[in-house]
């Protein structure tokens, strides 16, 4: 990391970022170790969920401007999680929290099962070579763990510049028995509280084409 970046984790960490309870790996979370969100955030809000934030800035522009809800930031990159801490503190965001770790286990283990009002996956990594493909996020595994973490009637928002990508995550999230379309015809409209990001920047300038998904939780 920068060294602004050093002086953000020792400076802002000890608020933002959860500690966790880790297994074998580095990011990974030990099983048995769930959050209570109502003590993390101190109040009993809606919780927003998003998996692989980058360096931030959709979730501390959504943070910003939707001070009633609650959200937690899932990423890896230690770097991508300072970026966000700074962005938060220069807005004075309070209602957001960041975990370094890895997103299955941020929803199996970490988070109480049905505790998410919604679940955000913004231009995962596509992993596009096809020999790489099976390192795709999105997968029948996943659905079922991400249908564990979402409340009834929430929601799961998806959405990728990689049309393969794209296809696969329609085609698994229509397979699986816990979620339901929550958009008409082939792709979701674009959804207005995803802020662009250089992801998306950077995959329209290059002529793909940005695809949203939304599907409900059932009951």
């Amino acid at each position: 990391m920068t060294d602004g970046q050093d002086r953000a984790w020792a400076d802002l960490a000890p608020f933002y970022v959860i500690d966790v309870q880790r297994d074998a790996a580095a990011t990974s979370i030990l099983p048995g170790s769930a959050i209570d969100p109502t003590v993390v955030w101190e109040r009993d809000a809606p919780l927003v969920v998003e998996i692989g934030s980058g360096q931030g800035h959709a979730i501390v522009h959504a943070a910003t401007n939707h001070p009633d809800t609650d959200f937690l930031a899932v990423e890896v990159f230690r770097a991508g999680l300072a970026r966000t801490m700074l962005d938060a503190d220069r807005e004075d965001v309070r209602n957001l929290r960041l975990v370094e770790a890895n997103a299955p286990e941020v929803l199996q283990h970490l988070l109480p099962a049905a505790s998410t009002s919604e679940l955000w996956i913004f231009f995962p990594d596509p992993w596009h070579k096809n020999k790489h493909n099976k390192r795709r996020l999105v997968t029948p595994e996943f659905a079922a763990i991400a249908a564990a973490a979402v409340k009834g009637g929430g929601m799961l928002r998806l959405a990728t510049d990689w049309q393969d990508y794209a296809d696969q995550m329609r085609d698994v999230l229509d397979a699986s028995p816990d979620f339901d379309r929550a958009f008409a015809g082939e792709w979701a409209e674009r959804f207005d509280g995803r802020v662009v990001t250089a992801f998306e920047r950077k995959g329209a300038a290059k002529g793909r084409a940005i695809r949203d998904l939304a599907y409900r939780r059932r009951p």
